[in-house]
């Protein structure tokens, strides 16, 4: 028996079945897919890709922001061949080359062996000592103190919450006693500008998703209480069915004082990104220093 379209009752139970799991919402944080986006042979080739592009604001930023971000960053905290500098989420050490450049002494953790390999040639190639570490930042852990940790390109609001009390607290064993934390995270602003939505794009030839013919429908949730935004992308080839989702935690200088401040760190100054431009509260992001509850007040 078929319909009045032509599809066998069944197959289209099935079908509707199906995108109905498209569709379905989880609950905030309900699961990390993250690792997918960074690990997987044919997806880290284009992020790895995505960080080299110079032409857009996609996963790193465009390189006359990050020369600019850099400079502030050694300014602002003197660094010297003394200061030891901890970039965790490095991709494929765009600001550890650069901060390796102006003599300080940079380690650098990421999951994705591609964006690794791709850094630690880099270094090699300027002649840098740069001690990159293949791993997942959350379970980073190391016998040296650093000056200065980075989380850069909003990486703190792809975590969950207990993610994200879990790292505070492994890097507050990570810093020197006058150590600070330098991390930026998406605004209440950018929050208000996202909308649901759903569409599905189809791939010929293999794209970012996948290397053959593939299917990918973005469906994009706000979740109103939490301030979450999640990208669910579900990504349909013939012999597979992935699910990536990727969450933004969206913040205002409160909230994200606030959820420090739990987890034994203090707001010192909040600026409008990593490059120390001041604080737009209508502006799409931010950037705060933090220190662990009574460290010194003053930057060494």
């Amino acid at each position: 028996m078929t319909n009045s379209g032509g599809y066998a009752s069944n197959a289209a139970a099935a079908f509707f079945d199906a995108l109905e799991q498209v569709h379905e919402r989880p609950r905030p944080f309900e699961r990390s897919t993250t690792r997918a986006l960074w690990t997987d042979p044919h997806v880290s080739k284009g992020m790895l890709a995505a960080h080299l592009d110079d032409t857009v604001d996609a996963a790193s930023r465009r390189p006359a922001f990050i020369d600019a971000s850099v400079a502030w960053i050694a300014t602002r905290f003197g660094l010297t061949a003394d200061h030891a500098v901890l970039d965790l989420g490095c991709g494929p050490g765009l600001y550890a080359t650069r901060l390796a450049e102006r003599g300080a002494r940079v380690t650098g953790g990421d999951f994705s062996e591609r964006s690794i390999a791709y850094a630690r040639r880099a270094a090699d190639e300027r002649g840098l000592s740069i001690d990159y570490v293949l791993c997942d930042y959350l379970a980073f852990d190391s016998d040296a103190r650093f000056d200065l940790v980075l989380m850069i390109m909003r990486d703190f609001g792809v975590l969950g919450p207990d993610q994200r009390r879990a790292l505070l607290e492994r890097i507050g064993t990570l810093l020197t006693p006058g150590g600070r934390l330098l991390f930026d995270v998406d605004s209440l602003a950018a929050f208000a500008k996202r909308e649901e939505r759903a569409s599905l794009e189809f791939d010929r030839e293999g794209g970012f998703w996948a290397p053959g013919r593939c299917y990918s429908f973005l469906t994009t949730f706000r979740y109103e209480v939490e301030r979450v935004v999640l990208d669910k992308h579900t990504i349909v080839e013939r012999e597979r069915v992935r699910t990536v989702l990727d969450w933004h935690q969206h913040y205002s200088p409160e909230t994200l004082a606030a959820e420090l401040e739990e987890s034994g760190f203090e707001v010192e100054e909040v600026h409008g990104d990593v490059a120390g431009t001041p604080y737009d509260a209508d502006g799409d992001e931010f950037a705060v220093i933090a220190r662990r509850l009574g460290a010194p007040s003053t930057v060494p």
